[in-house]
């Protein structure tokens, strides 16, 4: 992957929050990858570089997401939940929301990973089915959006507040060890090339 010069670096395992919103950056890039094939494409069999975007995007959602879905919910929620804050409080209902959203997206990301699956393997969708994934990938970026907005704009700069630089680190372990990394050690830089597009050629993240 190209290095731009300027761009952001990625945070590392002492930044958690900041970590998590590296993760959703990717989420989005690779669900967009999909919503643009799943629409351009329809009716139609994949070409070569399509298929290989797709393939990219459901190894990510589905080796790489959890990963994310689990630092929030095993690693930031408890704690932000046993803080006790009135701050936290107010945002307890978001919270449990949030939980939610990660139920209903794994579900459709069964499903959109069941038909891409079987576009590639079949070669073409009938009309009901390609219909079908539309529906279900712009239910899944209405779903990310508003969840993702709500994390960055309320949820981290709240955890971030409340939660001191020692159990940010602890997080912070317990991130690296869901991603197998050794103690001490720190992701590789990775950012996005000049050249990427939605169909986007890359390998898949550890988020």
């Amino acid at each position: 992957m190209a290095i731009v010069i300027g761009a952001k670096p990625e945070s590392g395992y002492d930044d958690p929050m900041g970590l998590m919103a590296d993760c959703h950056r990717r989420i989005e890039r690779f669900l967009e990858t999909l919503r643009v094939v799943a629409q351009n494409a329809s009716g139609r069999e994949l070409s070569e570089e399509e298929a290989r975007a797709v393939g990219t995007a459901l190894i990510y959602f589905r080796d790489a997401a959890p990963r994310h879905t689990a630092d929030e919910e095993d690693s930031l929620f408890p704690r932000m939940r046993a803080a006790a804050s009135c701050d936290v409080i107010s945002t307890l209902t978001q919270i449990s929301e949030l939980d939610a959203d990660h139920r209903r997206a794994a579900m459709l990301h069964q499903s959109t990973d069941s038909m891409f699956n079987r576009w590639l393997q079949q070669r073409k969708l009938a009309p009901n089915e390609s219909q079908q994934l539309q529906a279900d990938l712009r239910t899944l970026c209405q779903i990310y959006k508003k969840h993702i907005a709500v994390e960055e704009s309320i949820v981290f700069p709240l955890a971030r507040r409340i939660l001191n630089s020692s159990v940010q680190l602890a997080m912070g372990e317990e991130m690296k060890c869901r991603r197998g990394i050794r103690s001490g050690a720190e992701p590789a830089v990775r950012k996005q090339s000049s050249g990427e597009h939605a169909s986007g050629q890359q390998k898949p993240a550890t988020a």
